[in-house]
């Protein structure tokens, strides 16, 4: 299970009980803070960073653990580097993308570029400003702002002809008022076994919701 941007496994996953619905459901939930996140390392050298640095953490763990049969669920940018890790050849048996709509990777430079800005305007940006919630956020979790613009900097664009690859079960779970990312159902809708479910809340707001973790379960479990 990977996270979103600027959280942590303890805030996206287990806070708000979603872990332990997909325990009770009969998983094991393997949950690491991404690089420059949480209790995870974020070192201030370039060179920690290179393309797609996320996506070989996430085969690094598959392989440390020695996962086979297993299933990949991913929120936001958790979501962008499970799509990217499947993309590069990893095989779960199903696929959940939360948060996430189609612009959101196909058109990552965009949405990279709102976060760096923000990040580049910390000190200065006031409520009313589009990038108040995420400083906001970056606050809350103590963010290291080095480590994470050059993380931003790493994660590589995702193709629609690259979506193609993902061909095993995938459910596109998205809030209601979510589409912080792009459009869920053109995802859904692109990919070759994909299938969109919409939950209550916005971007932030449906993490905290018990239908996330809920939908989750149910998917997996079906």
């Amino acid at each position: 299970m990977l996270h979103g941007l600027f959280s942590s496994a303890q805030m996206n996953w287990i806070r708000f009980g979603h872990a332990a619905r997909l325990q009770d459901a009969g998983f094991e939930a393997i949950m690491p803070d991404l690089r420059a996140h949480g209790q995870s390392a974020a070192p201030h050298d370039p060179a920690s960073y290179p393309c797609d640095v996320l996506v070989r953490d996430v085969r690094a763990v598959v392989d440390a653990v020695g996962l086979g049969d297993f299933d990949l669920v991913g929120f936001s940018l958790g979501a962008r580097t499970a799509a990217r890790a499947v993309v590069s050849g990893l095989a779960p048996r199903k696929l959940v993308l939360a948060g996430m709509g189609l612009e959101g990777l196909a058109g990552w430079e965009g949405r990279a570029a709102f976060f760096i800005d923000a990040i580049d305007r910390f000190a200065e940006v006031k409520q009313g400003d589009p990038a108040y919630m995420a400083v906001q956020f970056m606050k809350t979790m103590k963010i290291d702002r080095v480590a994470a613009r050059l993380l931003l900097e790493s994660v590589d664009d995702t193709s629609q002809e690259d979506l193609a690859a993902i061909t095993m079960p995938t459910l596109v779970l998205c809030g209601d008022k979510d589409r912080d990312n792009g459009s869920p159902q053109d995802l859904a809708r692109v990919l070759p076994n994909g299938r969109f479910e919409e939950i209550p809340g916005t971007h932030m707001g449906s993490v905290t919701e018990p239908d996330l973790g809920v939908a989750i379960a149910a998917y997996l479990a079906g």
